[in-house]
């Protein structure tokens, strides 16, 4: 290790130990990674950790595989000798569950560096497929100088927002454009998506200040990426309310486009053209977390995305447990497409007087699959 004498004549490490986790640490760490680096454990994790309970048997469990129980229970001993997960026996059952201290990582895990490596995957394969993408065709690209757009769309919106100062309309403008050009993705559609997004964002706002006790109800779904249940759980609460709710959804970390396997669900649910109007979010791209959304919603629905939510009083939270879609077989997102249907149908339900009649919608026939692609 190299030594370099500081300004102030204190001994200062060059070398790569001065900035990496410590032997121990990394030791400790392998395990853990070492233990849930199997397809299967991987599986066993994630329907733990998103079980609506929060636990489930090995039983249940088994069903994940076609291998026999002695094998299974080996699988689980290897997760809960590393601490990942604890056990409890309720007469003739084992009870399995996600370890306290395990349970943001685990969420970390799933709702965010799966699917990201997961489109890594996908995106290496499509560049294996050619230059232009699997089509051949160029890719897109976006304005060499984006700001005079921003400006004319900025001067746009404030015309239109007469009670928001134009300054104002400036600031939500350029805010909205570099927090979706945070989440990467294909920059030839960063200016229309930054229209929609902070024409939602002056929406909220002039709603807030608006104070107005007559307003529809508006909910807003918040999960980590906005690419998978909130995009769906919106779509659904859209189809069912109509006009009769303000349908919002947004992301704490968006990423740079809606999964595939619920794009499918989502167009499958039909009314693309309602997706032009501007109090409508069923628009199929992950948007940030905003504090006016927040304050504009009467209920807030957050799924696997933590402490991430600003909580403000009077304001209905609900907090639903389920499985990402982003790591689901084709199976398990018609089941969470199924659970989300029926949780906004409750959640709509208690919205509106009278109830609504719900009519039935249908499963797509083919889920687009999220494995060797994905």
């Amino acid at each position: 290790m190299s030594i370099q004498r500081g300004s102030d004549g204190i001994a200062a490490a060059t070398s790569a130990e001065a900035h990496a986790i410590g032997a121990d640490a990394a030791a400790d760490l392998a395990a853990t990674l070492k233990a849930i680096a199997d397809p299967l454990r991987l599986r066993m994790l994630s329907a733990i950790a998103t079980s609506p309970t929060g636990e489930t048997t090995a039983g249940e469990l088994a069903t994940l595989t076609a291998v026999l129980q002695p094998t299974v229970s080996h699988h689980l001993k290897v997760l809960r000798d590393v601490g990942l997960i604890t056990s409890d026996r309720r007469g003739t059952w084992v009870w399995y569950r996600i370890a306290p201290g395990y349970r943001g990582a685990v969420t970390t895990l799933l709702d965010r560096f799966a699917p990201a490596a997961i489109e890594v995957a996908r995106a290496a394969h499509i560049t294996q497929a050619g230059p232009g993408g699997p089509d051949g065709q160029s890719t897109l690209t976006g304005l060499g100088n984006v700001d005079p757009a921003l400006d004319r769309l900025a001067a746009s919106l404030a015309e239109r927002f007469t009670g928001t100062p134009e300054s104002e309309c400036f600031r939500v403008v350029r805010e909205s454009y570099a927090a979706l050009a945070r989440r990467g993705g294909n920059a030839a559609y960063l200016v229309a998506l930054t229209e929609h997004f902070a024409r939602q964002r002056l929406i909220d706002a002039e709603k807030v200040r608006a104070l107005d006790a007559g307003h529809k109800p508006q909910v807003l779904f918040v999960c980590v990426a906005n690419a998978g249940r909130s995009q769906l759980a919106a779509a659904l609460m859209q189809h069912y309310a109509g006009d009769r709710v303000v349908v919002r959804s947004a992301g704490s970390a968006p990423a740079s486009d809606v999964h595939a396997a619920v794009r499918a669900i989502l167009e499958e649910l039909g009314d693309t053209a309602a997706a032009d109007t501007v109090d409508d979010v069923t628009r199929f791209y992950p948007k940030p977390l905003t504090d006016d959304a927040v304050r504009a919603a009467d209920v807030v629905v957050t799924m696997g995305c933590g402490d991430a939510c600003p909580v403000l009083p009077g304001k209905r939270y609900e907090d639903w447990i389920v499985g990402d879609p982003a790591l689901a077989s084709p199976a398990g997102v018609a089941a969470i497409r199924d659970e989300l249907d029926g949780r906004v149908r409750g959640l709509l339900a208690s919205l509106l007087t009278p109830p609504p009649t719900f009519v039935p919608t249908s499963v797509p026939t083919s889920v687009p699959t999220t494995e060797g692609t994905r």
